[in-house]
């Protein structure tokens, strides 16, 4: 440690690179942290960014299969905005009263003591967060390779290799500048909304030459099947996940008592509006047969309407995807980086690099680890998989604010929610829970079992605090080897504001 430090020392005597990422901060505070630097358009883009990603260009097929009707299956994403907005009202409450980055995390330690945050921690880090950046690369590279392959299926193994590539650049970029980061984030959220408004003028054109056939009977087929329905929920709220993630990087946002509900609200309902428009688009043009028969429905709704240029899509849903593994991949470090700071995960996760200012440590952690995931390239799999688990956490995060209602009356509270819309969120989390057990056992049971893992490593690597000398040195020296390697040191305090 103290190499380190004096390392700082030296580096702070050598010109500072007017050019580079923290130049201008170092003149206001010297410490070693996290900045302030993301400002209301960053954190609109970060929550748009990191929502829409994957979802509205793969979930319409999921949605489809379990509603079975096109009028449903409308109705189901409308509810999934709605309930992604009432979820989102709560988190404003929830981020303004604790203005700690980790979201879920940091709420579920304050109300519930440090076991219960740990278990919410580890599903986040053994299966939500890698699991999902997977699932957001793989579309990335589908959608990359299909102008290769336009009339035959993509190579597997190609398909996952450059998954891996968009991973591992993304890590590069979070790793050396966080301004660099947001950059890319609000880059590729305007490609990704442009990429939406080309599919909603053009399916206003076909509904204005009258291609609403199926708008005339929508009803048709409709699913009554409960158990298939609430598996249409999961894959339309999979294509709605993100609307939290500003939460996770509240302590880097600029006036949060200010831009954090601006941001949630003004991204939520853009996110609904867009989502609807766009399915409604997309029966303008694909049939329900051709939308359950592939996954690229954005293509397919290209190829028939943009001619010789219906590459444009596929490159455009590239670029959103891109966009989507960034925000997730940005959002997810921070959480990382709180775990190791509250002593739930290796210390040296919540190290900061000296030359960078970035968590690089938590970022190389999420960007590996997700790497993992992509041994499986079917996605409907992994969003059920991911869903139960994410769901389930995300209900007893909005839980807590019944229980500080209680149990903290008087707490500053910018934002101030209606009681019943927590309780609301909180019964409908309960049937998304429990529902599927009956209809999708496997994939719920896996998670449960992943989410019991997590106790023996609590009581291993917390609660357990006698442990042995040489276990505690071997830790040690582990992490000091890590610290020294990417020149990274503990989180200091900010210096008081004037």
């Amino acid at each position: 440690m103290a190499e380190l430090k004096d390392y700082r020392k030296v580096n702070e005597a050598e010109p500072v690179d007017q050019g580079s990422d923290h130049s201008s901060e170092a003149k206001e505070d010297e410490t070693i942290n996290l900045k302030p630097k993301i400002s209301l358009l960053n954190g609109i883009t970060v929550i748009v960014g990191s929502i829409v990603g994957s979802g509205i260009f793969v979930s319409p097929r999921g949605v489809l299969a379990g509603c079975g009707s096109v009028g449903l299956s409308l109705i189901v994403w409308i509810l999934c905005g709605l309930y992604s907005m009432i979820g989102a009202y709560c988190y404003a409450e929830l981020g303004t009263m604790i203005t700690k980055s980790g979201a879920d995390y940091a709420y579920l330690y304050e109300a519930f003591g440090p076991f219960v945050a740990f278990l919410r921690l580890w599903v986040e880090c053994m299966i939500v967060r890698p699991c999902s950046q997977a699932i957001v690369a793989l579309t990335f590279a589908y959608y990359v390779i299909e102008p290769l392959f336009p009339t035959c299926d993509q190579p597997d193994v190609a398909v996952r290799l450059l998954a891996a590539v968009c991973i591992l650049v993304l890590t590069f970029v979070n790793c050396a500048s966080v301004k660099w980061a947001t950059r890319v984030q609000d880059v590729f959220t305007y490609a990704k909304m442009l990429a939406l408004a080309l599919i909603i003028i053009t399916g206003f054109v076909q509904i204005g030459r009258g291609e609403y056939e199926y708008f005339m009977d929508p009803f048709v087929n409709t699913e009554t099947n409960i158990g298939k329905i609430s598996v249409a929920f999961y894959q339309g709220l999979f294509a709605y996940n993100g609307w939290n993630y500003l939460n996770y990087v509240i302590e880097e946002l600029k006036d949060p008592f200010k831009n954090l509900p601006k941001a949630i609200w003004s991204s939520i309902i853009t996110v609904t509006v867009v989502y609807v428009l766009a399915n409604v688009a997309y029966f303008t043009t694909v049939t329900p047969p051709e939308i359950l028969g592939g996954a690229a429905v954005a293509v397919m709704f290209s190829k028939r309407l943009y001619g010789i240029m219906w590459w444009i899509m596929p490159v455009f849903v590239s670029l959103s995807t891109f966009g989507g593994v960034n925000g997730i991949l940005f959002t997810s470090a921070r959480l990382f980086f709180v775990g190791g700071r509250e002593g739930h995960m290796p210390k040296v996760l919540s190290y900061v690099s000296v030359k960078r200012l970035t968590p690089m440590p938590a970022v190389l952690f999420m960007g590996l680890f997700s790497l993992v995931y992509l041994v499986s390239s079917d996605m409907e799999a992994l969003i059920n998989y991911v869903s139960f688990v994410n769901w389930l956490a995300i209900g007893l995060s909005v839980a807590t604010l019944l229980y500080f209602r209680k149990t903290k009356p008087d707490a500053h509270r910018p934002i101030k929610v209606a009681l019943v819309w927590p309780i609301i969120y909180c019964l409908v989390t309960i049937m998304l829970v429990v529902i599927p057990f009956t209809t999708i056992p496997t994939e719920t049971g896996i998670g449960c079992a992943i989410i019991a893992t997590g106790i023996p490593v609590y009581i291993v690597f917390i609660y357990w605090t006698s442990k042995p000398k040489d276990f505690n040195r071997f830790i040690e020296k582990g992490e000091l080897f890590l610290q020294k390697l990417f020149v990274v040191i503990p989180e200091e305090e900010k210096q008081a504001q004037d």
